[in-house]
């Protein structure tokens, strides 16, 4: 018997799949892959707690459907993806590193130039589903930096554990990390 966590997100229930990340800690899955109910509200519910901006940028891949759903709502003929993977067609690209908690390596981040071009002097959005450790949230916001772009917010469906602490965030819901077997610890 797998072990899940029932949340209410964006007026919506959903029940999330417990997944060990160590002996001691389990944390909750969250897929919006597939789910284009849940991804309509919270693009819905995202877009209407932001500031104006320009661009909206998420790191690849999560992300992505939420991202288009938000640019789709607000007529938006544009985003940015921060890629985990230089592409061929990628000209001088910008990397930046990070560690993830949901992987076991030290990523890559990259931008074209292209698109780097794209956000300089510009009101920059990043995007995500779960902000956690912060480490990818760190990592975009070193690429728009370097692109001479601003953050002017920082968007997630979920906070996860310490991160809803955070006082420079935007988020939907709290999500608490779990005992191995599967107690909230918050």
């Amino acid at each position: 018997m797998s072990l899940t966590y029932k949340i209410e997100i964006a007026g919506l229930e959903r029940e999330l799949q417990l997944c060990k990340l160590n002996d001691d800690m389990c944390i909750a899955a969250f897929i919006m892959f597939g789910d284009v109910e849940l991804t309509v509200r919270c693009a819905s519910e995202l877009l209407a707690r932001l500031p104006e901006y320009d661009y909206l940028i998420a790191p690849e891949a999560k992300a992505i459907p939420l991202l288009y759903e938000m640019a789709r709502q607000t007529g938006s003929n544009r985003y940015l993806v921060a890629r985990k993977g230089r592409k061929l067609y990628m000209a001088d690209p910008i990397e930046v590193q990070v560690r993830s908690i949901t992987t076991d390596h030290v990523q890559k981040l990259y931008i074209g130039r292209p698109e780097a071009e794209l956000m300089r002097g510009k009101r920059i959005v990043i995007v995500d589903d779960v902000v956690s450790t912060g480490e990818s949230l760190n990592a975009v916001q070193e690429l728009v930096k370097a692109a001479g772009g601003t953050v002017v917010a920082k968007a997630f469906v979920l906070a996860e554990g310490d991160a809803a602490k955070m006082d420079d965030i935007i988020y939907l819901q709290k999500l608490p990390l779990f005992t191995s077997d599967g107690k909230p610890l918050d």
